[in-house]
């Protein structure tokens, strides 16, 4: 099996962990391979509107790679060799390029625990707009939206308050009169100008959302796996409008964690958690179909997360048992081993199980 072999407008290739490196630097060469054969953008799981200035750089050699890493990644994924290997290699390839590719991020701007103001966001399209708007001053402190605290506590969340639902209505009003004036706007601006109103405004309604999620009342778990629904229909909303933006251009390649693209509800069982929720691949293959393809990313050992060789019988050890360095799969029938169990939490590991492997297109195995 090989990656040019798939043909799905959105490809989506995950990682089973994020802290072991080489599955981004293998997202690199699959990438390389895949644009020679048509694919104009990748997408990665980091803030949505701060990777614009990614893919400014990219198009158009707009600031400097170091900036642009600093403030054009979420989750600290800036510092990562890989995506600045990615950043550089893309430019270089626009430099030369009939068709350009594109940069794109499909995650909301938050970061599960800590989740900004919705006020910067509001306030772009605002301006854009013309509009005279008190947005400050119903959003209040940008920190009361921010501390640990508004997520954590349902009680200190500003996301229920009335303030925030009239944020939210402002907010849904301003989306109407961006697209009543498109026209007008387009022509005296530009579309790419246009859009990125509606990215930030986009933005700011998800996080009103997500805060609003913040101030239900409920047991940890169900709170947080309610959290992590939310966000993975946020982003399955982001996959959604940039495939729409780049369906005359070519296929995407998506990167992200496996938990957030396989086709099936996630997991997560720990001694500290015991969360499930409704993963954005699952939401994304049920509107688009085989127009979305799914390969789940698995690995044998490794010396940057402690992770020991696998047991023989579990699905990790049975794709070892035939591989060297790397190989891309069907992967092994669900049934035909166990979920490996010698994994801790600090090292951010997904094993294969049953229901991964039954929602899968193709499975790619590192040794």
């Amino acid at each position: 099996m090989d990656i040019t072999d798939f043909t799905a407008e959105l490809l989506a290739f995950g990682e089973p962990t994020h802290l072991e490196p080489a599955f981004a630097r293998l997202r690199n060469d699959l990438f390389a391979r895949l644009a020679e054969r048509g694919f104009r953008s990748i997408a990665l799981e980091t803030d949505r509107v701060a990777a614009l200035a990614v893919d400014d750089f990219v198009r158009d050699g707009t600031g400097e790679l170091d900036d642009v890493l600093r403030d054009g990644f979420s989750h600290t994924f800036g510092t990562l060799d890989a995506n600045r290997e990615l950043v550089a290699w893309m430019r270089e390839y626009n430099e030369n390029a009939a068709e350009p590719l594109a940069f794109h991020g499909f995650d909301p701007p938050l970061e599960m625990m800590t989740v900004p103001s919705p006020r910067t966001y509001l306030e772009h399209a605002r301006d854009y707009l013309g509009l005279d708007l008190d947005i400050a001053g119903l959003a209040g402190d940008d920190e009361r939206w921010s501390r640990q605290e508004a997520v954590l506590d349902a009680a200190q969340s500003p996301g229920g308050t009335p303030e925030a639902d009239r944020l939210r209505v402002l907010a849904d009003d301003l989306l109407t009169r961006l697209y009543a004036r498109a026209p007008e706007l387009i022509a005296t601006t530009s579309r790419t100008a246009w859009q990125r109103a509606k990215i930030h405004l986009t933005a700011g309604l998800d996080l009103l959302r997500y805060h609003k999620q913040s101030a239900q009342p409920g047991e940890r778990d169900e709170r947080i796996s309610r959290l992590s629904s939310t966000r993975d229909a946020l982003m399955a909303q982001n996959l959604l409008e940039i495939r729409e933006l780049e369906a005359r251009r070519g296929p995407t390649l998506v990167f992200s964690h496996n938990s957030h693209l396989q086709r099936r509800t996630s997991t997560w069982r720990s001694p500290y958690a015991n969360l499930e929720w409704v993963s954005a691949g699952a939401i994304v293959a049920s509107l688009l179909g085989d127009r979305y393809a799914f390969i789940a990313g698995s690995l044998g050992h490794s010396e940057a997360i402690g992770l020991g060789e696998p047991a023989d019988d579990t699905y990790e050890g049975l794709l070892q048992r035939d591989t060297k360095t790397w190989a891309l799969t069907t992967g092994p029938d669900p049934g035909s081993g166990r979920k490996r169990t010698d994994t801790r939490p600090e090292q951010g590991y997904f094993p294969l199980d049953e229901n991964l492997l039954g929602g899968t297109d193709a499975v790619l195995h590192i040794a």
